[in-house]
């Protein structure tokens, strides 16, 4: 009679069939990272805040590019070496944006030269960029702790602006410094020419591209989760997230050109291509942010699931 209730037991809760295996081995699924990052992405509108975040980072590129050849204009000038590398590093970072060499872009590197802002109009429209670059901080800051389960700052909104704008500052500063090293690691290589093979010096010029860029990268998403949301984790922890996302971000990086190229293959996109080729981008970019941080957040709360603790303030 008990090996009779037992059997209906386990048939009623399907543990002793095959559908409730099947069950197990999903919620075994369930409970793997990559998965829990998924749903977890997913429930807290990971896809719909990735769709505005790209929305801003097109128009906060532009105005970056603006405000910093404005402000930074005299220090490129006078070094048309840096200034070369700058363009160079940008159209690395972020591929379509820069017009060189007759490949096409979306921005002819002879106007950011020419942007000045010594006259009223100028320092209008720079006081008006500088607002659109902070929005894109501003918003890639609540994206980021929604991911966490956090809320707003309660600060002060002044404050936190002239915060927001020492940052976007520091991270033009990192610009000029990965183009620096970059133009150095030019000329390094270019004392080996003659003594290696060219082949193996352009191989090794591209590596050190990369790594460079990857760098930046890693440096980008610390400072967006650190620094700008204010997540306080251990930071071997935060590099568990920041690394994988610096280098999902590289492969966009290597493969922005295909993309570009494939949106100027179709004749319905052909008359905006960069410009469509450069949202999708930026589109994925977020994604590979946000997931990032949904990445942190579901390894954060293992202990109790479901449940996110307070990882910041």
């Amino acid at each position: 009679m008990r090996n009779e209730e037992k059997t209906a037991a386990e048939d009623e809760d399907g543990s002793g069939t095959e559908s409730g295996a099947v069950r197990r081995w999903l919620r075994g699924i369930g409970q793997w990272r990559p998965v829990r990052a998924l749903v977890h992405y997913a429930r807290n509108r990971g896809p719909l805040l990735a769709a505005g975040l790209s929305f801003h980072s097109m128009f906060a590129v532009f105005a970056a590019l603006w405000v910093g050849f404005s402000v930074g204009g005299l220090v490129l000038g006078a070094e048309p070496a840096l200034q070369d590398e700058v363009f160079r590093f940008l159209d690395h970072a972020v591929p379509g944006l820069i017009d060189r060499g007759g490949r096409g872009g979306a921005i002819e590197p002879d106007l950011l030269k020419e942007a000045k802002v010594l006259s009223w109009t100028g320092g209008i429209a720079l006081l008006g960029l500088t607002l659109t670059l902070l929005g894109w901080l501003a918003a890639a800051r609540d994206a980021v702790r929604v991911m966490f389960g956090l809320g707003k700052r309660q600060v002060n909104p002044v404050l936190l602006k002239l915060k927001d704008l020492a940052l976007a500052a520091g991270l033009g500063v990192a610009v000029l410094i990965s183009a620096g090293l970059q133009f150095m690691s030019t000329e390094a290589f270019g004392v080996l020419d003659g003594l290696i093979d060219s082949e193996a010096i352009k191989t090794m010029a591209r590596l050190a591209g990369n790594v460079l860029m990857f760098a930046f990268n890693a440096l980008l998403l610390l400072v967006l989760f650190r620094v700008l949301a204010r997540i306080k984790l251990p930071p071997g922890y935060l590099m568990g997230g920041v690394l994988p996302g610096a280098a999902g971000i590289l492969v966009l990086q290597l493969l922005g050109s295909r993309l570009l190229l494939g949106a100027a293959n179709n004749p319905l996109l052909a008359s905006f291509a960069v410009i469509m080729g450069l949202l999708v981008w930026f589109h994925l970019v977020s994604h590979v942010i946000l997931l990032s941080a949904s990445w942190l957040a579901v390894g954060h709360s293992r202990g109790s699931p479901g449940v996110l603790p307070r990882a910041a303030e």
